[in-house]
């Protein structure tokens, strides 16, 4: 397996040793696809798989919030 060079300003210096064989890369990236767990299902992009109306989340101020609000003369409304 190739080193990592370190990077240097000198662009005569190469950062690495040289590349593996195209064999042996094809391999690893192989290898790392085995590894990587199957998805078993992706999440569905159509538009009919999504509700139509969603319902928006309620905000409540307490009073707390709203006494803090009013001192920094913020408008709740």
């Amino acid at each position: 397996m190739p080193s990592v060079g370190l990077m240097t300003t000198n662009a005569a210096r190469l950062v690495y040793d040289e590349l593996s064989s195209p064999l042996q890369m094809h391999d690893d990236c192989e290898a790392v696809a085995r590894s990587f767990p199957l998805i078993a299902a992706a999440p569905s992009l159509q538009y009919a798989d999504f509700p139509q109306d969603v319902a928006k989340p309620e905000i409540t101020i307490t009073d707390a919030a709203r006494r803090i609000a009013d001192a920094l003369q913020l408008h709740l409304d």
